[in-house]
């Protein structure tokens, strides 16, 4: 594919930039200047968010979908283009390989996208680990008297999935070595550095949220902040460059936007605030996407980045797949490409939970239906009538076999929903004005369908510690199993009635959310059995092979 990539000089002119608005990283990628962003009154690009519904082991292809639907917009002769988060290393070598779109559908150059890309990653997680650096600095230098600190709550990160080192003890082997002390490992894209960057504004922006991050409790019992260290303007240098989007192109030479990547299951799960404003400056239609299901990042979507962002999303996609909805209804998974309209019909329990969902945010849904080869006529006319009744629009996506073309039924239909069915102005689930523990009440009740919610001891401790240093006022970032409502990722299909066990609450001030974690969430997640590190090489042609 590298040999038919638009040279990043050309893609450039064709999207009207000026020498020096962009600087390009070789042949076919670039950042963008900050300057590109126009004032709110001046961008006229609409916003179209594709989300999902809850993954299983069929996915559904929603980044496809995403990039499919850009293509789509651009065959009708639209303006368009995808803003979409980074690849982890962690899950490309891990669970699932790359993340760059599949088929005629795909951000290229995709093996560049998803190892090294333009180095976003490896500065947040640089930045991340010489704050915790300067910190212990700080700790070794300051052991007594009122500089000392009683606790630490920054850990490190490592953008690789390793179990290894959720918990760790660092500074042993002699005082010359530091204070010994229980840490751990996040992986990067649970770091509060990258919710900072992808819901900064600017680069002052960026350096006043950094300020505000938490670090540890002084011996006084106040909160020790980056502030406190004075080291937020080396931090800002080391994310200059990471601050600034990165364009590409689509398999059809389309531009696109490629910036961030917080996961929707421990984040906020959304590509970065710049990205997408820059986007709207620089088209008419802009795609971006929600991580995981509508419950997730589509929830987080318009609680958290768009009420922090004042951005307002014309209309959303979710991305729906005849395999997955029969893994919701209980058809065995050796079964699932084979008809049976019954457990599809109990599948779209499901589907209807995060309809309803999008629908109470005030949004007109299109329903995008992934059409591959063994889907039968009948089970595809099932779900369409059922869509319907929901009062959601229905569409068929070939854009993995067909690219633009073959989402073009998709584009219309979107394209359709915004001209006649305008996005309400968003209710959000909550108001800032609530009690925290009513903010995350109403997230569990209103979108997951729960009974409640159930506060560890350690989570009750915190929420009297926020509640004291008046962090109440800000919106809640739940954090919990991707695989289900409820925090059971074995609970498939929807779950009712359950209480959510909230084991702490972490306040990310910088970001401006707490986090809410739920269940046995974990910050650093483990490599599976087989990893996907077991497939991925370079070829004989120099090419890499198994990420895609």
């Amino acid at each position: 594919m590298s040999n038919s990539l638009k040279p990043i000089t050309q893609l450039a002119t064709e999207l009207g930039l000026q020498p020096g608005q962009w600087v390009p990283y070789g042949f076919d990628k670039a950042k963008l200047r900050l300057e590109l962003i126009k004032p709110a009154a001046e961008r006229k690009g609409k916003l179209i968010v594709v989300t999902a519904i809850t993954p299983n082991k069929a996915g559904v292809g929603k980044t496809t979908t995403s990039i499919a639907l850009a293509q789509g917009l651009q065959h009708l002769g639209k303006r368009a283009m995808p803003a979409l988060r980074e690849p982890s290393l962690g899950p490309c070598f891990g669970m699932k390989g790359g993340a760059t779109g599949g088929g005629k559908a795909q951000i290229h150059p995709s093996d560049d996208i998803n190892l090294h890309f333009t180095g976003d990653f490896h500065a947040i997680t640089t930045a991340h680990n010489m704050l915790s650096a300067l910190l212990d600095n700080y700790r070794y230098f300051n052991r007594s008297g009122d500089q000392a600190l009683k606790s630490v709550v920054w850990k490190r990160v490592l953008d690789i999935n390793d179990r290894s080192l959720r918990y760790i003890i660092t500074g042993l082997n002699g005082s010359a070595n530091g204070i010994p002390t229980e840490s751990g490992f996040d992986i990067t894209p649970a770091s509060e550095l990258m919710a900072i960057l992808c819901l900064s504004e600017d680069r002052p922006d960026l350096e006043n949220r950094i300020n505000r991050i938490v670090l540890g409790t002084t011996m006084a019992g106040k909160s020790f902040t980056v502030k406190d260290l004075g080291v937020a303007p080396a931090l800002v240098a080391l994310l200059k460059d990471a601050l600034l989007p990165n364009l590409v192109q689509t398999t059809e030479g389309g531009p696109a936007l490629i910036h961030g990547g917080p996961f929707a299951n421990i984040a906020h799960g959304c590509n970065s605030v710049i990205a997408t404003k820059m986007a709207l400056s620089l088209s008419d239609y802009v795609v971006t996407e929600a991580g995981f299901g509508a419950d997730l990042g589509g929830e987080k979507f318009m609680n958290i980045k768009c009420r922090i962002a004042g951005l307002m999303p014309a209309a959303t996609v979710i991305v729906v797949g005849s395999q997955s909805l029969k893994l919701h209804g209980g058809v065995p998974e050796a079964e699932i490409q084979k008809p049976h309209a019954e457990g599809l019909q109990e599948g779209l329990a499901n589907l209807q939970r995060h309809i309803e969902n999008m629908q109470a945010f005030g949004q007109p849904v299109v329903v995008a239906f992934n059409r591959f080869l063994f889907d039968s006529a009948s089970e595809i006319e099932q779900v369409k009538a059922w869509c319907e009744k929901m009062g959601a629009t229905f569409a068929l996506n070939d854009g993995f076999s067909s690219g633009g073309a073959g989402a073009a039924d998709l584009a219309q239909k979107v394209l359709d929903a915004v001209e006649k069915s305008p996005a309400k102005d968003i209710k959000h689930s909550y108001s800032l004005s609530d009690p925290l523990e009513i903010k995350i009440e109403k997230v569990v009740k209103q979108v997951y369908r729960g009974a409640g919610i159930q506060l560890s001891k350690k989570a009750e401790a915190a929420l009297r510690k926020l509640n004291t240093e008046g962090h109440q006022g800000l919106p809640v970032c739940m954090a919990k199993t991707q695989y289900s409502f409820s925090d059971d990722p074995a609970a498939t299909g929807v779950s009712t009635g359950f209480t959510l066990h909230i084991e702490d609450l972490v306040l990310n001030a910088g970001a401006g959310f707490i986090v809410a974690i739920a269940g046995e969430m974990m910050r650093m997640p483990g490599l599976p059995k087989l990893p996907q590190a077991l497939s991925i090489r370079v070829g004989e042609d120099g090419q890499v092979e198994g990420l895609g």
